[in-house]
């Protein structure tokens, strides 16, 4: 059987629990997606869930349990597979029986497909219910991958009966362990950067080594928004031994949840280095890894494992897509905050998917909820927001924390606080209370607000997946958080998964008649009011190390526009909407040339 993917997309992990279960909705059509496993509590309600649902057999695992957060990861992706496994083997008995199912599905393939055109052949034959179609379909069909993600920087210390438990208990080392003992072969993608501790982690895991055919049982994918970082990180791992078989390369800005910015470095040259260089990204790291095996004692890999090489943010039509994979080789292209419209496919409440259908351009927006003191897209009127204004109204601030994820603060306690708890919030109101004589009342509103901002992520970005399933909610009642990117301003209806798949291949469009700026000008833009808005809000006295990297940034956005210019004068694509790219590179190079840097006394 080939493992060919049967798609060129995938759905990236949205939040903590947008696409929690989103394998069980779409693998059986070969989609592939990303469930985040930094949970447990949510992973172990969505388990006993699935477990009535399927009549399934999976006992409930107790906080009591010891090793209990990734026995509940281990437990709930099993059962995942098993679910994945039976809903693809009663997929392929139904196209096997059932002509229009086969053209539904024939409909949603890539075009450029040779499974869509081995499928149609069938179709068109008398008596397509043959054995050799039967053969076909098992040689060719492969369920979408069922992978995982945790975010690297989310690795809380934990403590029992006020002791602090060894390393390998904190978050991120559980949810790792929970994904590396279970049944599943898929990949595990690790996101907001580079974690030594976790890292070398991997190694105690048989699965991420290669076996003696050299395959790989557990692949690890690594979410990168620069080529330096992404070597750095892969030379890292290969040199104890361990491959990345992705870079999933993830626009700074125009993306969903946290927003990591570049120093000004653009999507489109970022990707054009990785085509450029991947052969060296391959022989740094097989170099190092087959060293590394050796000193081990394990398998010898003679030649490089497979490097796959993916991009997601921002994209939103056929061509922006079919772009991506023609010009730069991509394999595999992420749809993400579209599939919030789609409720086949995310688990979404119906008023914060009616909230995402009517929002507009200026609601999407670039926040300071979150705890973590990383930019997070949000839009505006969400149920969380409302609630906590409403709090705000009556004096009372931040949240009771229940599931302390995010409390990786040391200032007020060695077990760590959140930022956005009300314990934390109360502390830190009380210290400006006494400093409001020797600050000016402008600086005093700017700290109050920077403080009472913070939200409660943990239980606000799962509580949509409580919602649409009708399940209890308890304790504080903190609405939902939701984190579209803000490309999901230009989609404004609900749409079937069948609707979302053939506009993602140009076989349909759900787009407004409106304009929408090319994602490439889209995220220039956001670049261009970010170091506006850095220089702008810069209160202290600029250092040198600021200006300098002012002007590295002026000057990458100011190569990344050159870089455009020539891009689209030679292009096959955009051909529609080239004159006006061509304006608007212009228009922002104007800008940018006018944006004053600060000078520093030497």
């Amino acid at each position: 059987m080939t493992n060919k993917p049967l798609h060129n997309f995938h759905i990236p992990v949205m939040g903590l629990a947008y696409t929690i279960d989103s394998p069980i909705r779409v693998a059986q059509y070969g989609i592939s997606s990303v469930i985040s496993i930094i949970d447990d509590e949510i992973i172990e309600k969505m388990k006993d869930f699935y477990n009535k649902k399927f009549n399934l057999n999976y006992l409930n695992i107790s906080t009591k349990v010891e090793d209990y957060r990734a026995k509940r990861i281990t437990d709930y992706l099993d059962m995942v597979d098993d679910i994945v496994n039976e809903k693809f083997e009663a997929f392929k008995q139904e196209i096997s029986k059932n002509k229009e199912t086969l053209k539904s599905f024939i409909g949603i393939l890539p075009n450029t497909s040779d499974l869509k055109n081995g499928l149609q052949s069938f179709l068109n034959q008398k008596e397509f219910l043959s054995s050799g179609f039967k053969q076909f379909i098992e040689t060719h069909l492969t369920p979408g991958s069922i992978d995982v993600n945790i975010m690297t920087k989310v690795d809380k210390d934990n403590f029992r009966r006020n002791e602090q438990l060894p390393v390998i208990h904190n978050d991120a080392h559980a949810s790792l362990r929970g994904f590396a003992k279970s049944k599943l072969s898929s990949s595990m993608v690790l996101s907001a950067g580079m974690n030594p501790r976790l890292y070398s982690y991997i190694e105690e895991f048989e699965d991420f080594f290669p076996d003696k055919n050299g395959a790989l049982k557990k692949k690890i994918i690594l979410k990168v928004s620069d080529f330096r970082s992404a070597m750095i990180q892969g030379n890292f791992l290969a040199k104890k031994g361990l491959w990345i078989s992705e870079y999933r390369i993830e626009s700074g800005l125009n993306c969903g949840g946290h927003a990591f910015a570049t120093e000004g470095l653009l999507l489109g040259p970022i990707i054009e280095e990785f085509k450029q260089k991947k052969n060296e990204l391959i022989q740094s790291a097989h170099v190092l890894m087959i060293t590394a095996l050796e000193q081990k004692g394990r398998y010898a890999v003679t030649q490089p494992l497979e490097m796959k090489i993916t991009v997601q943010g921002g994209v939103g039509t056929a061509e922006e897509h079919e772009f991506l994979l023609d010009n730069y080789n991509v394999d595999s292209v992420g749809w993400g905050s579209p599939f919030l419209l789609v409720p086949e496919a995310t688990s979404v409440d119906p008023a914060t998917r009616k909230l995402l259908v009517q929002s507009k351009e200026e609601d999407f927006y670039l926040s300071n909820i979150s705890p973590l003191g990383v930019p997070f897209n949000t839009v505006r009127g969400t149920s969380n927001e409302l609630l906590k204004q409403r709090k705000e109204a009556h004096g009372k601030y931040g949240s009771s924390c229940p599931k302390k994820l995010l409390a990786l603060s040391k200032e007020y306690s060695p077990k760590g606080s959140c930022t956005a708890s009300k314990k934390y919030q109360d502390m830190k109101l009380k210290e400006l209370e006494s400093e409001k004589e020797i600050i000016t009342s402008e600086q005093f509103i700017a700290r109050r607000k920077e403080i009472t901002d913070k939200a409660c992520l943990c239980v606000g970005l799962v509580n949509a997946a409580y919602m649409e399933q009708k399940m209890e909610i308890k304790g504080e009642k903190q609405g939902v958080v939701i984190c579209p990117g803000p490309n999901l301003a230009y989609f404004n209806k609900e749409v079937s998964l069948s609707e979302m798949v053939q506009h993602i291949y140009g076989n349909g469009n759900i787009l407004p008649d409106s304009r929408r700026p090319n994602m490439f000008i889209n995220e220039l833009k956001m670049y261009v009011d970010h170091l506006k808005k850095e220089i702008n809000s810069t209160t202290n006295t600029v250092t040198h190390s600021q200006t300098k990297k002012w002007n590295v940034f002026k000057k990458n956005l100011l190569e990344g526009i050159a870089y455009y210019e020539n891009l689209f004068s030679i292009s096959k694509f955009f051909r529609k909407e080239a004159k006006d790219i061509k304006h608007q590179l212009n228009e922002y190079k104007g800008v940018i040339l006018q944006i004053e840097i600060p000078e520093v006394d030497k």
